[in-house]
């Protein structure tokens, strides 16, 4: 069974950081992509960035530009997402996600993990 498995979640003040860690678990499978995703009370969930395996490119949502940041290490399968600057309105649980393609669609990935949670005080 493939899961992903995430770390890192907790509290924090507003203004301070926070780092998310996801890898994978179980048997291998083959992914191209990786992205986090969160979901707040009583909202759907939202793409919040997205890194591909094979090359360079990594987007984020609008919201967390200059404020976040994702990044993987290939040698430990592992992929991070380094919350900065964090603001109330980041609170949310935050799921890592698998796929072929960085899409904002959370139908694009095959493969979720079960959540974080994070949460910034005001």
């Amino acid at each position: 069974q493939v899961q992903l498995v995430e770390s890192g979640g907790g509290l924090a003040q507003a203004g301070g950081s926070l780092r998310l860690s996801c890898a994978p678990s179980g048997r291998t499978f083959s992914r191209n992509v990786m992205a986090w995703f969160r979901q707040a009370p009583g909202k759907e969930r939202e793409f919040v960035a997205g890194i591909s395996l094979r090359t360079i490119q990594r987007n984020y949502a609008d919201s967390v530009k200059g404020r976040f940041t994702i990044s993987r290490d290939d040698a430990k399968n592992t992929v991070f997402l380094q919350l900065n600057s964090l603001k109330p309105e980041d609170t949310g649980v935050y799921y890592c996600a698998a796929g072929n393609t960085i899409l904002v669609s959370q139908t694009a990935y095959a493969h979720w993990g079960q959540g974080t949670q994070v949460t910034v005080s005001s």
